[in-house]
């Protein structure tokens, strides 16, 4: 080697390059964390908020199980891992600049300052007047975090069993930045455009479900169609306990996810949580009879998604409406969403592989547009279409943010990093391919053929 010619450095290199010089700046970084004064918090909410913030949590590992348990066996490790890597790298990006862009000093109701919060300068244990009242802002961002976590881990069922892992981490953050920031800040900052307006989200039916089911289309439609679907492959459910326990993970977080957020422990948080359990129960019961009506079996695959299309749309209103229409809530969106799986695996092409788009998507959609209805005082039942109509008009908005978004972010990842794994790769599956793991007994000839080295040198 020549004493002027240097070793070419990998995007891995230079990420973990990225990573240390950003820990060791934040290590010196003097920024101000205000402590609480006394008297100001109010020790009841504190202590439901940390369990709120940890029930949310645990909704990303039950997402990779309830995803893990629909996909091929040669596919279970890394869709699993898709879910649970947004853990580490969404939680870099949130403290980095994430938070401040969602919260920080509003421009124009678009995008907060970010620099405002920047790793988590001004964010301590003192309370925020707007935000946080009465628990520590630290907390604030700890619970907003999570919520930030599980959304893009939603988009990853509509390309899994296909998608590179490089190219997957970069749209990840990308959507982070670009996606889930903004509409954070639209929906749930006080200055945001469409709080202004009046359009509500209790929970993240609009910030996370929508967006997330709409990016998950844009996915499916970018990456295209895998090898098997296209040959019209069918292959059973390879572990329904996985996606029962998944589902059971997922039920359980979402107390968290919808009665947490009333940010503090009072009546809004009891209704948030009764409401939660009874739309999901009515979805799973209706999704049921559904099957059984199209002349089918009952199903605990069917019985689990329902549970989660029921939770998904009672999001957004889990605060504002009554117990008896949050089974309405449940049982239309199970309606909704099982005619749109239907339609979209009989009639059309797009391989949307864990079916994101028509329960996430559709489901908060349905949610979104049933809380401009129903919403306490202010929905259409009650004699006054403004919030309604500024509901419709926010969807409009939000749908063509994240639909084209998405698209724009998925082609920009795919020019740099290449989304797509090569035919050979999505045949022998992810696992082996992109991580070299596997649930199962491959033989070792076969597995080595495949291995980094090996391909290289055949390339």
């Amino acid at each position: 080697m020549s004493v002027f010619s240097f070793p070419r450095l990998s995007v891995s290199r230079l990420v973990l390059g990225a990573l240390l010089l950003g820990t060791l700046v934040a290590a010196v970084y003097p920024a101000t964390h205000p402590a609480a004064a006394p008297g100001s918090l109010n020790p009841a909410d504190v202590a439901w908020m940390l369990t709120a913030t940890a029930f949310v949590l645990i909704m990303t590992p039950g997402l990779s199980f309830f995803y893990g348990g629909m996909v091929r066996p040669k596919n279970v490790i890394s869709t699993m891992l898709q879910s649970f890597v947004a853990l580490g790298v969404i939680t870099l990006v949130f403290y980095f600049v994430g938070f401040s862009l969602a919260y920080g000093d509003s421009w124009h109701g678009l995008i907060g300052n970010p620099f405002t919060y920047a790793l988590l300068r001004n964010v301590g244990t003192a309370p925020h007047p707007l935000l946080s009242p009465g628990i520590p802002f630290i907390l604030y961002f700890a619970f907003q975090l999570k919520f930030a976590i599980i959304t893009p881990a939603l988009i990853t069922g509509s390309f899994a069993e296909r998608v590179r892992f490089k190219g997957y981490l970069a749209f990840m953050v990308l959507f982070c930045l670009f996606i889930y920031c903004p509409l954070a800040h639209w929906t749930w900052h006080p200055e945001g455009f469409l709080r202004r307006w009046g359009v509500l989200d209790f929970a993240g039916g609009t910030v996370v479900h929508i967006s997330a089911g709409i990016a998950a289309l844009a996915g499916a439609l970018v990456l295209g169609r895998r090898s098997a679907h296209v040959r019209a492959t069918s292959f059973s459910t390879p572990n329904v306990p996985y996606v029962l326990l998944g589902t059971g993970l997922l039920w359980f977080g979402w107390f968290g996810f919808n009665a947490g957020s009333a940010l503090g422990a009072n009546e809004l948080a009891a209704t948030a949580f009764v409401n939660t359990n009874l739309a999901s129960a009515a979805a799973l019961i209706a999704w049921l009879l559904v099957e059984v009506a199209r002349g089918g079996k009952p199903t605990a695959v069917g019985a689990c998604i329902g549970a989660v299309v029921g939770l998904v749309a009672i999001t957004p209103a889990a605060g504002y409406v009554s117990y008896g229409q949050s089974l309405l809530f449940g049982v239309l969106a199970a309606l909704i969403s099982h005619a749109a799986v239907h339609w979209q695996n009989s009639r059309t092409t797009i391989d949307d592989t864990l079916d994101v788009f028509p329960c996430h998507g559709l489901g908060g959609i349905v949610g979104m547009l049933l809380t401009g209805v129903f919403a306490d005082k202010v929905g259409l039942i009650h004699g006054d279409a403004t919030v309604f109509g500024y509901h419709v008009l926010g969807l409009l908005i939000v749908v063509a943010y994240s639909f084209g978004g998405a698209w724009l972010l998925l082609k920009l990842t795919d020019r740099f990093f290449a989304l797509r794994v090569k035919p050979a790769d999505e045949d022998l599956g992810l696992d082996l391919s992109q991580h070299e793991e596997s649930t199962y007994h491959v033989d070792e000839e076969f597995e080595r053929s495949y291995r980094p080295e090996a391909l290289a040198a055949r390339s």
